[in-house]
């Protein structure tokens, strides 16, 4: 455990979020690095990388990939977690090249098929492997996206064939509809299903932001938020930004005397490759 701090991690953009939902959504490779600057200061160590294409759809071309990350790299030091989820319908292929490609710290594993929506996200034990032997290889850490109990078991198969190494980070998604809504109990069941000495981040999606920080905080989590989990700050008030959303999270963090983590941090104990 990181003692006396807590991550903080902005998912700004997503795949789904639209403009017309959030005006102030970051889609540029510009306003995307304007975005991490600022949740950076406002406390996050982590940001949860989208991308868009010239008309804003999601994509996961490496090229656009790159470009984003290099516009971060320029200014701040905040880790990038690129996303392997990408959206719905995108295959298996197109989804990896980033990661063979890029080789970036981090990178997101989803650990199971679900529902998402009137649609769903195929992730097979085949496709699994395939992502943690490549993730591997290249010594990218993966956090564990799990939306479901038995995606947090279907994890451990990975860590029994040794695909995956300590140390485990995990990032429970909850209240996605048609997958699990978020609860306490809930919370709990995943957490117990982990490896020992895993850690987590909590990812409440819609209604559920507030309260899934406030269990993060209380329950030794990691906290995310950003536009891909929820646009509003409060009911029917839209957030005005992506690092007003971040600097509540580290507000609530500190009351609770905790000290938002700093990229280094995260690098040193998550032990990400230079």
């Amino acid at each position: 455990m990181l003692d006396g701090k807590i991550v903080i991690t902005c998912a700004c953009t997503g795949a789904e979020t639209s403009k017309a939902l959030q005006p102030a959504l970051p889609i540029t490779a510009e306003e995307i690095a304007e975005t991490a600057v600022a949740c950076r200061e406002a406390g996050a160590a982590i940001l949860h990388l989208h991308v868009r294409d010239e008309n804003g759809k999601p994509t996961q071309d490496p090229k656009v990939f790159r470009k984003a990350i290099e516009m971060i790299r320029a200014r701040t030091d905040i880790v990038v977690e690129i996303t392997t989820g990408g959206a719905v319908g995108d295959t298996a292929d197109e989804r990896l090249r980033p990661v063979i490609e890029l080789e970036p710290e981090m990178a997101s594993l989803d650990c199971g098929t679900v529902n998402f929506g009137d649609e769903y996200i195929v992730n097979t034990l085949p496709v699994m492997r395939a992502f943690a032997k490549e993730f591997k290889a290249r010594k990218v850490r993966p956090t564990l996206e799990c939306f479901d109990l038995g995606h947090v078991h279907a994890s451990r198969i990975l860590v029994k064939e040794g695909l995956l190494e300590p140390p485990y980070h995990y990032g429970f998604v909850l209240n996605v509809p048609g997958a699990v809504p978020f609860s306490l109990d809930a919370l709990d069941s995943f957490c117990r299903a982990m490896p020992e000495g895993a850690d987590y981040t909590v990812m409440g999606i819609g209604r559920s932001s507030l309260p899934a920080q406030y269990a993060a905080i209380a329950r030794g989590g990691w906290i995310r938020v950003g536009f891909e989990d929820n646009v509003y700050y409060s009911k029917g008030v839209l957030a005005e930004s992506n690092a007003q959303l971040v600097a509540r999270a580290a507000r609530l963090a500190r009351e609770a005397a905790l000290a938002p983590a700093t990229p280094a941090d995260v690098r040193a104990y998550l032990k990400l490759k230079k």
